[in-house]
């Protein structure tokens, strides 16, 4: 697929067939996401794969989510076979940048402008969104309530310098995608890229 109609398409889905996914395309997910760019090249992020019933469910119930609660975004979102909850390590970026070419030896985290850990895991989650279109599979970013973080991570064995930075469902696409989102409701702006100066705004 050409990328620019793989970012035309990238959707949040909310909703999965039955149909498995294959794990070779799992890896290509989680091989892409680590060809995202990192600060210092620390590559402090880790993936959490759960693509068995058993740990999709465990996922599910550790985040809040009792199998007696019904609704549209959950009930479909369950239907996902395969998640992936991407983690950043703040501690991570801040040993690599103590090393000798950065040199900043107090490990002072106020010394960064904006925390990239989180940049990071971001943008390395936007590739395996970007990867499951290619994959013609659909795909779903979403948060963690910070409530469930503790239970998430007793679930799973996580150790505690490890934060996630959110979860995303894989799966192949139903027809009906699921709970509708903001999209649904709000327009695509126009107004966002100020050319040589804020204010000049130019229309794509």
């Amino acid at each position: 697929m050409e990328f620019r109609e793989v970012v035309r398409r990238r959707r949040m889905v909310r909703r999965y067939s039955g149909e498995p996914v294959d794990p070779a395309v799992v890896d290509r997910l989680l091989e892409h996401a680590q060809r995202a760019p990192n600060a210092g090249f620390t590559q402090g992020w880790a993936f959490l794969v759960l693509d068995t019933p058993d740990d999709v469910a465990r996922f599910w119930e550790s985040t809040g989510a009792d199998p007696d609660t019904h609704n549209a975004w959950l009930d479909g979102m369950r239907t996902a076979p395969v998640v992936i909850v991407p983690l950043a390590c703040k501690a991570a970026y801040l040993e690599r940048y103590a090393e000798a070419d950065k040199g900043w030896t107090d490990r002072r985290d106020d010394r960064w402008p904006v925390p990239y850990w989180y940049v990071d895991a971001g943008m390395a989650s936007l590739l395996i969104l970007q990867t499951a279109v290619d994959e013609g599979l659909g795909a779903c970013f979403f948060g963690i309530p910070g409530e469930h973080t503790d239970s998430f991570r007793a679930a799973f064995g996580v150790p505690e310098d490890h934060k996630p930075v959110g979860a995303i469902t894989i799966g192949h696409r139903e027809t009906d995608t699921g709970a509708k989102g903001s999209p649904a409701r709000r327009e695509r702006r126009t107004n966002l890229v100020h050319r040589g100066r804020w204010g000049t705004t130019v229309t794509p």
